[in-house]
């Protein structure tokens, strides 16, 4: 999708065109498009990808992509997302592209069962046979797709410390505009200087966690919550009761989609992701780089980037107790968030600057396009 060019991958592109390598991307229609264009610099070829189950469509797109591919003749396609990722190696395997990188980023099968959880295995299965290499952009990603389903070892690589495209720390810091926004942002919302505020980040969906994040609030005294994103009932809707708390609750506030998070997350304490499912989850990376200890759920990449009670607390996912018990550690114990806090920025400057992980993605593209000339 063109919201995935434009902010999962943010300055790949404009950065692999300055070290020389010629670039198109790829993707879906959208309104993201022109302001894509316009940061990265880099030719864009739309091909109406769907994230449903959509077979006559998704044939069409890959006639599409094949004729695109044989058209551009390049050495390597680089895919991200199941459904993109499907059609883009399927398409890359028939036009004969030496090259076929697949990036996983999550596994919508990890939340499903019985036939559709085995036509999605099927589909995964698929799409690393056909890809020339694999890279789960986690470690415990990468353990969980060798444990369960693909275990040709072989093809599974993480690249540098895990993450799909780092972070940028220099964006990601505090200014005297954002600290002007944050305060504005408190103003408006009449939160007070002394009062904590908790924020999420992401789609508003039950497998992010939103059910339990709000059911949890509920065992909270006063607790201030602040949602960022966009509501997916057409995916995935949330509970009738939470979906009535969150339009009622005069302490829960949500700003739908923001283009530019910084302000939002320096208006906040901390940051809650209580997802179900993740590869490697930007938000938490944006979060501690602007200070916020985390609560996150113990599943892939959120138990990578936070070591629990270092720069923010570990709980199981699915547990509403336990959210609102890290919650109020969060709110009442002053140490041990302080102590978070200060450790928040170095733990995700040091390990997932975004210039690390595009010096591993670059040397991994020259040796792979040196080994298949």
């Amino acid at each position: 999708m063109p919201l995935s060019l434009r902010y999962l991958l943010r300055g790949q592109f404009k950065h692999f065109t300055s070290q020389g390598v010629e670039v198109v991307a790829v993707s879906s229609d959208g309104p993201e498009i022109p302001a894509f264009l316009e940061e990265e610099g880099v030719p864009h070829h739309i091909i109406p990808l769907s994230r449903k189950i959509t077979p006559v469509q998704d044939l069409k797109c890959v006639w599409q992509l094949y004729r695109l591919l044989k058209r551009e003749k390049p050495d390597v396609v680089h895919s991200h997302t199941p459904k993109a990722g499907l059609i883009a190696m399927i398409s890359a395997f028939l036009a004969g592209i030496p090259v076929r990188m697949h990036t996983v980023a999550g596994l919508p099968l990890m939340e499903t069962t019985g036939s559709k959880r085995r036509l999605l295995v099927f589909v995964e299965k698929l799409t690393y046979r056909l890809a020339t290499h694999v890279y789960p952009n986690s470690f415990a990603l990468r353990d969980y797709i060798s444990n369960n389903f693909y275990s040709n070892s072989g093809k599974l690589k993480v690249i540098a410390n895990g993450s799909s495209n780092g972070i940028d720390i220099d964006h990601f810091s505090h200014t005297e505009d954002l600290a002007s926004q944050a305060k504005e942002i408190r103003l408006n919302a009449g939160i007070g200087q002394d009062e904590k505020v908790a924020i999420f980040v992401g789609r508003i969906t039950g497998d992010k966690g939103i059910n339990e994040l709000i059911k949890a609030k509920n065992r909270v005294e006063g607790l201030k919550l602040f949602l960022i994103g966009p509501m997916e009932p057409e995916l995935d809707p949330l509970e009738a009761s939470t979906q009535e708390q969150i339009e009622n609750d005069s302490d829960i506030f949500w700003f739908g989609f923001q283009a530019d998070v910084r302000p939002y997350l320096m208006a906040a304490d901390f940051l809650v992701f209580p997802s179900y499912r993740e590869g490697f989850p930007n938000v938490p990376l944006q979060a501690g780089a602007l200070g916020l200890p985390c609560i996150v759920t113990d599943i892939n990449g959120c138990n990578e980037i936070i070591i629990h009670e270092k720069n923010g607390l570990i709980i199981p996912p699915k547990d509403e107790e336990a959210l609102a018990a890290a919650i109020s550690v969060m709110l009442n114990s002053e140490e041990l968030f302080s102590s978070m806090k200060e450790e928040a920025r170095p733990m995700v400057v040091n390990r997932y600057d975004r210039r690390v992980v595009w010096k591993a993605l670059e040397q991994e593209y020259e040796n792979l396009t040196k080994r298949d000339v």
